[in-house]
């Protein structure tokens, strides 16, 4: 059984997501979309995209990624690999009541439906990675799905999304407009 791995990013035209470690545009309707889409769901992050959000966002399972063996969060997973990460979004649909039991790591009731039903195919819930640009250059392989804001401007950045040519099945789009800057929702299968 295989869980269905998600990439979820904004980025402008030039593939720009990020800037000293923050993000260099506010788009109101990019937050809310961010957090129906994710909701219910294992994130999975890199230390600096934890450390510029601030805080465990709620409703999902936290997985943190680092190379810091000592390293430690309170309402999160931390884990060392993407592969690490990966198994605990997995055991969150298989035995969501670890987290249940521990709640230092995570504040979420387990997934109701762990086997979610879909196209005829044995396929665990949806596990979400959210950045930086070095976790997604690893997951690009392995995701089946992108959910992209495009801005539609070239913008200054020190952090890139990598390309995704791969990726040809438009599924969803939806144009927007908000204070100069035009954007596009984008969802993109293989």
């Amino acid at each position: 059984m295989k869980t269905k791995i998600s990439l979820i990013v904004a980025m402008s035209e030039n593939r720009v997501i990020g800037k000293e470690n923050s993000i260099p545009w506010h788009i109101p309707g990019e937050l809310p979309r961010f957090k129906r889409i994710t909701s219910g769901h294992p994130i999975i992050m890199g230390r600096k995209t934890f450390e510029s959000i601030g805080r465990p966002l709620p409703q999902r399972l936290n997985i943190v990624i680092t190379r810091d063996q000592a390293y430690t969060l309170e309402g999160a997973v931390v884990v060392h690999s993407l592969a690490e990460a990966l198994e605990e979004a997995k055991l969150y649909y298989v035995a969501g009541s670890k987290y249940q039991e521990n709640e230092s790591k995570i504040s979420l009731e387990p997934h109701p439906d762990p086997l979610l039903k879909g196209e005829g195919n044995d396929t665990f819930g949806e596990v979400f990675i959210i950045g930086g640009g070095q976790i997604f250059k690893d997951a690009m392989s392995l995701a089946d799905k992108l959910y992209l804001t495009i801005i539609h401007k070239t913008i200054e950045g020190d952090t890139y999304f990598p390309e995704y040519p791969e990726f040809t099945k438009e599924v969803f789009r939806e144009e927007h407009e908000h204070d100069g800057y035009r954007y596009t929702f984008l969802e993109l299968e293989r």
